[in-house]
């Protein structure tokens, strides 16, 4: 899953990079207003975390331009300001949640996690596709009740699959959700996890749920679908 940071401290924003990143997430940065309303506009972003005190542009009104501009992404505004005219200022601008700095990291983490679930089928968090079972908030997989040990980027590859069932998730795309702009991808990567991820997924299992289209890409689907 792919995030955007838009944090003007970049004490912070470096930190809270650090441990979204090995979190499995994806992250690109923005220190002011400006750039982080251009960010959220060209790129598809699964969230964006914005700061509301920002140089160039504050967060309210980065954010109602974004709503303007028809961009959908979930937001989570950060303030140092606890107000109840703050919060629900900011709310009114179009944010789905808000968070009061100092804050703690796991509640970053749920806050973060109840944002996708939004966005999906499932409100438990716990996405599931035949008798795969894939659990963001435990970061665990299993299979037919078996633990899969798998890497922070095999988990992430597998959570945007398993995200989008059924759907034709291109090279492209994967690498845009899974990697930072920062990030020299080769052009092989995505090939690459996928075949470890068949080898701890599929190859135990009778039924294979990664499928491969050929020249195009992958997709993870239902097997009555097939």
């Amino acid at each position: 899953m792919r995030i955007l940071l838009v944090e003007d401290n970049r004490r912070l924003s470096d930190s809270l990079r650090l441990i979204l990143q090995d979190n499995g997430y994806a992250v690109d940065t923005a220190y002011d207003g400006i750039e982080g309303e251009e960010a959220g506009m060209i790129s598809g972003y699964d969230v964006i975390i914005l700061d509301i005190m920002l140089p160039g542009k504050n967060g309210i009104e980065v954010c109602r331009e974004l709503r303007n501009r028809r961009i959908t992404t979930p937001i989570l505004m950060l303030t140092a300001r606890d107000a109840l005219e703050d919060r629900v200022i900011g709310l009114d601008s179009g944010a789905d949640d808000y968070l009061v700095k100092p804050f703690e990291v796991d509640e970053l983490r749920a806050r973060i996690r109840a944002l996708l679930r939004r966005e999906s089928s499932s409100k438990t968090g716990v996405l599931c596709i035949a008798d795969l079972e894939l659990d963001p908030a435990s970061h665990t997989v299993r299979r037919a009740g078996q633990t899969i040990e798998l890497t922070a980027k095999e988990f992430s590859i597998l959570e945007y699959l398993m995200r989008h069932p059924n759907r034709l998730i291109t090279r492209e795309m994967a690498e845009e959700h899974l990697w930072n702009y920062d990030h020299v991808v080769a052009s092989n990567v995505v090939d690459v996890y996928i075949r470890r991820l068949r080898r701890k997924i599929d190859d135990p299992s009778p039924v294979k749920l990664i499928e491969t289209m050929r020249g195009a890409g992958y997709r993870i689907h239902l097997p009555e679908e097939r």
